[in-house]
């Protein structure tokens, strides 16, 4: 469940593969279900597998604790951790998170990767990454075995070059909102921005003339056109060009996006994991 792969099972257990393979083939019969499919480079827990990992694997870390009494030291540990994130939330997280790690986990590896919202689920069922730091855009799809941990608010603010035509304006109308030419952060690519998913259920739209596939990019072409963008106010970590733009109102606010910790079940109860989690948290959780 941990490792997502029966080669890399074996290698932890210090096992051989058809060794791991044969006891799986036992579990599965004595289950009466197949526990893990294929799914591409490694194997996917079916729903009876995951299910019965919450009590099992919370079993199996009080067992591990009571024999070895285990515990993960960050000071010594040699460990990797791949997180993924957005450029913009990877800006505000990793200069903090690699200052605090350096001074108490110092032989610890951080790689971050990007996402694209959509993949948040399957990044975490694949096992392609430890932990996801997001918005989820619908909250009702998530899957079961996907955990998830509040951490703070985005606030929004509209984006203009300073110098713009309209920053003279104390507050913008809608309708001079919606018929500006915008650039907007579509991080899949092809899917339409959840801002203009929000202003169609209300009948609305605006003039969207491009979408970029990173945070900092609808910053600088901002900074260098006079098109518009409803972005994160938070500057702190895009200094080169906020110097440069322009903050006003956005006339219509759509409800708030919360940028969220995710992880699979299957990690709950492994101290690296756990030892990773309640440090985000501890870092970057804000409470309203």
């Amino acid at each position: 469940m941990t490792e997502g792969s029966v080669t890399r099972a074996a290698n932890a257990l210090r096992m051989t593969q058809p060794a791991v393979s044969n006891a799986l083939a036992r579990l599965r019969d004595a289950l009466g279900d197949p526990l893990f499919v294929r799914s591409g480079t490694g194997i996917r827990p079916t729903q009876r597998a995951a299910a019965l990992w919450e009590p099992i694997g919370e079993a199996l870390e009080r067992m591990r604790g009571a024999l070895d009494e285990q515990v993960f030291d960050p000071a010594r540990a040699q460990t990797e951790f791949s997180l993924s994130m957005s450029d913009y939330v990877s800006s505000l997280v990793m200069p903090d998170l690699l200052k605090h790690l350096g001074g108490i986990a110092p032989k610890a590896r951080v790689h971050t990767v990007p996402n694209t919202v959509l993949e948040i689920g399957d990044q975490l069922e694949e096992n392609r990454v430890d932990c996801v730091l997001s918005v989820y855009v619908n909250e009702a799809q998530q899957p079961a075995a996907i955990r998830s941990r509040s951490l703070w608010t985005v606030d929004y603010a509209c984006f203009m070059r300073r110098g713009h035509p309209l920053a003279a304006q104390k507050r913008l109308s809608i309708r001079t909102f919606l018929n500006a030419a915008h650039v907007d952060v579509s991080l899949a690519g092809k899917t339409l921005p959840s801002y203009d998913l929000f202003l169609a259920s209300r009948g609305l739209s605006r003039n969207l003339v491009a979408t970029v596939n990173h945070y900092s990019a609808a910053y600088e072409v901002v900074r260098q056109s006079d098109l518009i963008a409803v972005l994160p106010s938070d500057l702190r970590s895009q200094s080169r060009q906020a110097p440069f733009l322009h903050a006003m109102p956005i006339p219509l606010r759509a409800p708030p996006r919360i940028v969220s910790l995710f992880w699979h079940q299957r990690n709950d109860t492994v101290p690296a994991q756990r030892w990773l989690r309640e440090t985000l948290v501890g870092m970057f959780a804000k409470s309203e």
